[in-house]
């Protein structure tokens, strides 16, 4: 059987951290800043854990990601 692709798009936009949880950055940071407090881009810049609705579906794009089970 031959190997599985990773999805490369996915694997620029996860990390996994050392625990095995996947992160992500958060959305709305890219552009229209001017309107938007320091607190708010603040938050924005951070990472955070992915949803588990959407967990499924990056563990099928990333298929030798080592993440917790």
């Amino acid at each position: 059987m031959p190997k599985m692709k990773t999805h490369r798009a996915g694997a620029k936009r996860y990390k996994v951290t050392a625990t095995g949880k996947i992160m992500r950055r958060q959305a709305g940071k890219k552009h229209l800043l001017t309107h938007k407090s320091a607190e708010r881009r603040r938050h924005l810049s951070g990472m955070v854990e992915v949803s588990s609705t959407n967990l499924e579906k990056i563990k099928l794009e990333l298929p030798y990601m080592q993440y917790s089970r």
